[in-house]
């Protein structure tokens, strides 16, 4: 009995599975607005740290499609890049741009992202920043070397 009442739970539990209709998907909006990128990669180069006249890139784009494009959000992989999105309608044909800022302060190498949404037919976007800060050149040479102590002469 166990057998049976187990073996239709199990029959029961597939044929519901496989009754659901799949819904068909959504046909794209031929109106919906399209960002065409400048570049979806800006290479910082080699900068100075702490140079804030260097922290500062922007991202340009082109709404191509035939309706008003809305940018809701752009987010930083971290908090040392800091992105900052047009708030109004960029309309059909009309350029825009994102301005991103990244904290100069920190040495070395870096590759970081901007997660871009939209009411674009590509609703998420993905850009990249990446470069080196590097030290001032003085800094570098402003530190004083160790000194040493001659050692006495040997007594005679």
């Amino acid at each position: 009995m166990k057998k049976l009442i187990l073996m239709l739970a199990a029959v029961g539990t597939f044929a519901f599975a496989h009754a659901q209709e799949a819904t068909p998907a959504a046909a794209p909006d031929p109106n919906a607005p399209e960002i065409k990128w400048e570049t979806k990669n800006i290479d910082y180069g080699k900068v100075v740290k702490g140079d804030e006249n260097n922290a500062v890139r922007y991202f340009k784009f082109k709404n191509t499609g035939k309706s008003p494009l809305i940018i809701s959000s752009c987010h930083g992989s971290c908090g040392c890049t800091v992105p900052q999105c047009p708030t109004e309608a960029i309309l059909p044909g009309k350029d825009g741009s994102i301005k991103v800022h990244y904290d100069i302060n920190r040495l070395g190498n870096f590759t970081k992202t901007v997660t871009v949404s939209s009411n674009a037919k590509n609703n998420n976007e993905v850009l990249q920043i990446n470069g080196v800060v590097e030290e001032k050149a003085g800094d570098a040479a402003a530190t004083p070397a160790p000194t040493t102590t001659p050692a006495p002469a040997p007594k005679k």
